[in-house]
């Protein structure tokens, strides 16, 4: 029996159906295994990103830690340094309290006076702890034909009034100052300044610190009251270290220029006594000369006698059998000079 048209179909639209579901199965199928493999390779890469950050981050960690090692290290060397500089810092107050006392202080700018005069003069040109015939006893002295005495002064108390005051009490603190270095030209003037034993008739008055020297002569007020021109009046002349330095290789270059004059004069002195005794020796020369001619005139003369005598006697008849039959010799001087 046949089947209805309508049954087919049914059938063929069910089949239809059936192979669009079945293809459309087929695609999701698909899609879901694509989606899945996207999904591995995301998770792969995410696990290869965490992995490299992992390691990233281990790594800063490692540097971070290294870099707190040094940390650590230099907060340590700063803690030395640190302790070494309270250290200096006491031995600067050890140095502040002993400077306090004004006879150490000044054996203090004297032991730098000396060592500066060590560098650059010969010792015969200097002499430390000079003494005059009154006593006085100057802390050096130079000696370039006469004497420049060298007095070391370190007026040091007021000058640390003036840095450690500010207003009218450093003002107060300067004057003071200055009166103290007013003092200290004043003592120069009268007790070195000795031109009847050999001094000149100005003196030096090193100030051993370049600060105290910028105190007392770069900020000198000027005019006729200033201090400069008022140790100028008593022919002292304040200098410090590196103005007393080039004033010592002046002098230096000075002494070498004596020196160099001196041995040219006893240069001089030789080839004077040279040239006399060459005088001698050709006065000596001359009349050996003389003496010689005059030999030579004599003999001249002998010979000529005994030619005379010999031809006499040859005319006589008796020189044959008195002369030799050999030629006789003569004897000849010739001039060698």
């Amino acid at each position: 029996m046949g089947q209805s048209p309508v049954k087919v179909e049914l059938i063929l639209a069910t089949v239809a159906i059936v192979g669009v579901m079945g293809f459309i199965a087929l695609l999701i199928q698909k899609q879901i295994e694509a989606l899945r493999r996207q999904l591995a390779q995301s998770l792969s890469d995410s696990a290869r990103l965490v992995s490299d950050s992992q390691k990233s981050v281990g790594e800063r960690l490692d540097r971070a830690a290294d870099v707190v090692g040094r940390v650590q290290n230099t907060l340590g060397s700063l803690q030395k340094a640190t302790e070494q500089v309270f250290s200096v810092g006491k031995d600067i107050a050890s140095l502040t309290d002993l400077l306090k006392a004004p006879k150490l202080r000044g054996s203090l700018g004297e032991l730098f006076l000396g060592d500066l005069l060590a560098q650059i003069l010969p010792t015969r040109n200097y002499t430390m702890q000079y003494a005059f015939k009154g006593g006085e006893t100057v802390d050096a002295v130079v000696r370039i034909g006469r004497l420049v005495p060298v007095d070391a002064k370190f007026p040091l108390e007021n000058f640390r009034r003036i840095t450690e005051s500010t207003g009218p009490e450093s003002a107060q603190a300067r004057r003071r100052f200055l009166q103290d270095v007013r003092k200290h030209i004043d003592a120069i003037a009268s007790k070195y300044l000795r031109p009847d034993e050999g001094t000149f008739d100005f003196a030096l008055m090193y100030i051993p610190a370049e600060n105290v020297y910028y105190e007392t002569i770069i900020k000198d007020d000027a005019g006729d009251d200033g201090l400069m021109a008022y140790a100028f009046h008593k022919r002292v002349v304040p200098v410090s270290p590196n103005s007393f330095y080039a004033y010592l290789q002046t002098i230096s270059l000075g002494l070498r220029g004596l020196e160099i004059e001196e041995n040219a004069r006893e240069i001089v002195g030789h080839l004077d006594r040279l040239k006399g005794d060459f005088g001698r020796f050709k006065e000596d020369f001359s009349l050996v000369g003389k003496h010689l001619g005059n030999a030579r005139g004599k003999f001249e003369d002998a010979e000529r006698r005994l030619d005379r005598f010999e031809d006499k006697l040859i005319s006589s008849g008796a020189g044959a059998a008195l002369l030799p039959s050999a030629e006789p010799v003569k004897l000849e001087i010739k001039e060698t000079v």
